[in-house]
């Protein structure tokens, strides 16, 4: 496994936020945390991050990560794209995009990531000079994902990619996740309201309720549960 959580308690201040959460993410798979608001699932991104308190134990690859600095978490390969992108507005796509890269000191590799980036997403090869304040909500999701991806992340944590953005650019977004995650093998952690497109993507499933995951399984096993159907596909 790459990733493995055990016993995990997170607080904001006094406030228990999560409570005995375990989980783990495979090399190179994609899984998907799903709940109603304020079940906790940014939650677990931001303690994987370590930018709140928590107890418990986390595992990068075997190594023991949890209340590690964030800048640690990151040089050791998680990225966070969190909700609302977090992009640097003044500066521009390029820019933003090299800072993404800013522990890395490999330059061809940096150069070579920097093509790949352009590749995945080619409006932001288009806009490469363009202030990042004036693009799109979409042309921002794919400059964070982007940017997170300049790390060259081991894991790739991802919080509400499709929010804000019209149905068809929330498409074009999950269709170049697919491909980075077919063609990469970089492993993911999704958070996303859209629970369909969020299964669809996934090869795997947690259901966090109150703090605490409920339901666990493959995402065709999840997708197929009677109360997940009807409390977040809809049907």
């Amino acid at each position: 496994m790459l990733l493995e959580v055990r016993a995990l308690h997170a607080f904001y201040g006094q406030t228990p936020a999560l409570f005995g959460v375990d989980f783990s993410i495979a090399e190179g798979a994609a899984t998907t945390l799903l709940g109603a608001n304020g079940a906790g699932k940014t939650t677990v991104l931001r303690a994987l991050c370590g930018t709140i308190r928590t107890s418990g134990e986390i595992r990068l690859a075997g190594r023991h990560i949890r209340g590690m600095a964030t800048e640690d978490v990151a040089r050791l390969g998680i990225a966070h794209v969190p909700e609302g992108r977090g992009t640097f507005v003044r500066l521009t796509v390029e820019e933003n995009l090299a800072v993404g890269a800013i522990t890395r000191r490999d330059r061809a590799g940096i150069g070579e990531d920097l093509e790949r980036t352009y590749t995945l997403f080619p409006r932001l090869s288009q806009r490469r000079r363009q202030q990042a304040g004036t693009l799109s909500g979409g042309e921002q999701q794919m400059l964070a994902i982007g940017r997170a991806l300049m790390l060259r992340p081991r894991l790739l944590l991802l919080d509400e990619p499709s929010f804000g953005l019209a149905p068809r650019l929330v498409e074009e977004v999950f269709s170049t996740l697919r491909t980075i995650s077919r063609e990469t093998k970089v492993s993911m952690l999704i958070v996303e309201q859209n629970a369909a497109l969020a299964l669809e993507l996934a090869d795997h499933a947690y259901v966090l309720e109150t703090g605490r995951i409920v339901l666990s399984g493959s995402a065709a096993t999840i997708r197929s549960d009677e109360n997940v159907r009807r409390s977040y596909l809809g049907y």
